[in-house]
């Protein structure tokens, strides 16, 4: 049966050899016949390679089994179908999980968050992707997450900057909050 360190593995040769096809493959077939706390983790694994490979059907069907599942993940599978559905041009499919990731926005994870300013930064609405990436902060502090809180800090001031808007209170936590480790 696959763990963790498989899925890392395989990841691992994708990125090295650029060959997402294989690993996907070798994921969704991996993520088929896991054990049940993985399983949901290991689709959205499976369906990020199928996203590497050019291929968002397949994604979309992963990512489909993960929320089918209802196992933890490391972030809402609804926003990785909502890029799959989106790259499929299925927009109002898309729009509608990200209505509901919206109406849950009080329990996101700092990672979704991240994701979803990620996707309206590459649908061109920089005040979307400002939102999510001011919720992502926000839900950092309160989840104590400095990991997430830098990479998010980093990717709002970002979109702060090409929305011409001058520096705030979150913007300068870049310059004194650092990363523990």
């Amino acid at each position: 049966m696959a763990n963790v360190e498989d899925f890392d593995e395989i990841e691992f040769q994708a990125a090295r050899t650029g060959n997402h096809v294989r690993a996907a493959v070798r994921m969704s077939k991996l993520a088929e016949g896991a054990e049940p706390g993985l399983r949901a983790e290991f689709h959205l694994r499976a369906g990020e390679q199928w996203m590497s490979a050019d291929d968002p059907q397949r994604a979309a069907d992963e990512f489909t089994a993960a929320i089918a599942d209802g196992g933890s993940t490391f972030a809402d599978p609804r926003v990785l179908l909502a890029r799959a559905l989106l790259d499929l041009e299925r927009e109002a499919e898309a729009r509608e999980l990200i209505s509901g990731l919206t109406a849950d926005r009080e329990v996101v994870t700092p990672r979704t968050c991240d994701l979803l300013a990620e996707l309206f930064t590459e649908e061109g609405d920089l005040q979307g992707a400002l939102d999510w990436a001011t919720t992502g902060v926000e839900r950092c502090i309160q989840l104590e997450d400095d990991a997430e809180l830098q990479l998010l800090l980093r990717l709002r001031y970002r979109i702060r900057v090409d929305l011409g808007l001058d520096e705030d209170d979150y913007d300068h936590m870049l310059d004194t909050t650092k990363p523990r480790g």
